[in-house]
């Protein structure tokens, strides 16, 4: 398999640049010295800051319209074009709630203590105003591709930036890189994930060679060629059904833990607002520490201003561009405030770094895996439960990253409709997604191989999207104040271009869109 590594080895200068930029200035020995803000990155700044901005002049949006956010995913819509406002929210959180929901919660608990959470929380709440903005401005800026609706952030780019063309390209370009190169890795969480309920039913351990790992690889390959070559419908019916489960069944499981752990509840309070401004010594002891992982943490999961679920928004066939804003803010507090609440209810509960469980921390807390998997054990009571909580968590894992690699196929779709809305391209992405990225993937896994400077593409135009996206939002954030204002003042009525003074690709053309409710 030495391609494997010649790939690999290929890829080696990005690791240096993505660990640069996202620690920018915090490398810079001047800025480093500052206390408290000098743990904090500029793109970490730009996002809070810019989440406290966006809520202060919404005047909390994510607060006073999340009722009406709710009441909007409810009701029954017929469609004509695109998906329903539902429909969009289910297939925004198959990217949101991924992996980093269970992986990236339990680092920040190990790296900054409990208090982490808090600051995750807080974090949230500012990027949910931020979602709402970039989720506006996607449905402003929407255009019409056959029956389905096209947009986000390579479109809504473009048309702020003086329409220029080579924007729209290169922005869609750089999602395409992006989501592309996140299936690989992807695939390697669904493979780690199966291959534990496979062990944990059979009782059995199975080396990456054995006949189990390829068989996954089959299905792998054929269920994501299956579902993301039916298009964006058959994507939306895919997520439409795995998401409510797998959110269900994941926060029923911890529900039932925190049931037999009840006695454990005021610790965890006690330990997540005492740590938020005084960790523990074992977590360094700085206050900076906990505040800088809960707040990268919580952004990098929920994904609010980094412009990579603003497709699922535009997707979306909405009366008013606010309403799919309500609906996302609630995507990002569905995700943090729940999903990865839950799984700081297990690290936390179980605090297996005071040595009271009988565990080593020194040896296990460098794998997040195993940090969580040990509380888990810790928690549950008898060892039959114990494989019951093991199966469920890593099915839920497995549908974790099941949903965010079909999404990144299909987000890429969209993305790509602003270079050409030909169908070849959109099939062409569709198959470099089933039938490159995911087989690669695969036989990265079934050869043994990590292959870390691969991912770490991701996290380099991750970055690099925060960058992008957020400057734009600032620069369209007054359209989506005007058109905000106008859906108080009218509860939501009829919206056109005209409304907030500006020519629109959809809005214009069709006129305000009526959904009809049935």
């Amino acid at each position: 398999m030495d391609i494997f590594k010649t790939v690999n080895d290929l890829f080696a200068f990005i690791v240096p640049v993505a660990d640069f930029l996202w620690d920018f200035p915090t490398n810079i020995e001047i800025y480093a010295d500052i206390p408290i803000l000098g743990r904090f990155p500029f793109s970490i700044l730009l996002l809070v800051g810019s989440g406290i901005l966006f809520s202060v002049k919404t005047k909390f949006v994510q607060v006073t319209m999340f009722g009406k956010g709710l009441r909007i995913l409810i009701q029954k819509n017929t469609v004509n074009t695109g998906i329903s406002p539902l429909a969009a929210f289910f297939l925004s959180s198959a990217m949101r709630v991924g992996p980093g929901n269970i992986m990236g919660v339990t680092g920040a608990v190990s790296v900054g203590g409990p208090g982490a959470l808090f600051w995750m929380w807080v974090s949230a709440f500012f990027g949910m105003a931020t979602a709402f903005v970039e989720a506006v401005l996607a449905q402003i800026f929407k255009e019409k591709s056959g029956q389905q609706f096209v947009g986000g952030l390579p479109f809504y780019g473009q048309k702020l930036l003086g329409n220029k063309r080579t924007v729209g390209v290169a922005l869609s370009l750089l999602f395409i890189v992006y989501a592309l190169f996140c299936i690989p890795g992807q695939t390697f969480h669904l493979f780690t994930a199966l291959g534990s309920v496979a062990e944990g039913v059979s009782d059995s351990t199975y080396g990456r060679q054995s006949p189990l790992y390829f068989i996954i690889a089959l299905l792998l390959v054929l269920s994501v060629a299956v579902t993301v070559l039916g298009g964006l419908k058959r994507v939306t019916a895919v997520t439409d059904r795995l998401v409510p489960i797998m959110a269900v069944i994941y926060i029923g499981l911890v529900l039932i833990l925190i049931l037999f752990n009840l006695p454990l509840l005021p610790y965890f309070f006690r330990e997540v607002f005492a740590g938020a401004f005084n960790p523990s010594a074992i977590f360094g002891g700085a206050f900076g520490v906990a505040l800088a992982q809960g707040i990268k943490r919580g952004l990098m999961s929920n994904e609010a201003g980094q412009g990579t679920i603003t497709m699922a928004a535009a997707a979306a066939d909405a009366k008013h561009p606010c309403e799919q804003g309500f609906i996302q803010a609630i995507g990002v507090f569905l995700d943090t405030m729940i999903i990865c609440s839950m799984t700081g209810f297990v690290i936390v509960m179980a605090h297996i770094w005071t040595g009271e469980a009988g565990v080593d921390w020194e040896t296990i807390k460098a794998s997040k895996l195993s940090v969580y998997l040990t509380s888990i054990s810790h928690l549950v009571p008898g060892q039959a439960f114990d494989r019951v909580a093991t199966i469920t968590v890593s099915l839920c894992y497995a549908l974790f990253a099941f949903t965010t690699l079909v999404g990144m196929i299909i987000f890429a779709e969209i993305s790509a409709n602003r270079i050409t809305k030909s169908s070849k391209l959109s099939l062409a992405i569709r198959g470099l997604g089933a039938f490159v990225f995911v087989p690669f993937g695969a036989l990265a896994v079934l050869a043994g191989l990590e292959l870390g400077n691969i991912w770490y593409i991701s996290d380099l135009v991750n970055i690099v999207m925060v960058y992008a996206n957020v400057p734009l939002l600032l620069i369209g954030f007054g359209l989506v104040t005007k058109s905000l204002q106008h859906y108080i003042a009218t509860n939501g009525g009829a919206f056109s271009g005209n409304t907030i003074k500006l020519e629109t690709n959809f809005w214009n053309e069709d006129g305000p869109k009526i959904i009809s409710k049935t």
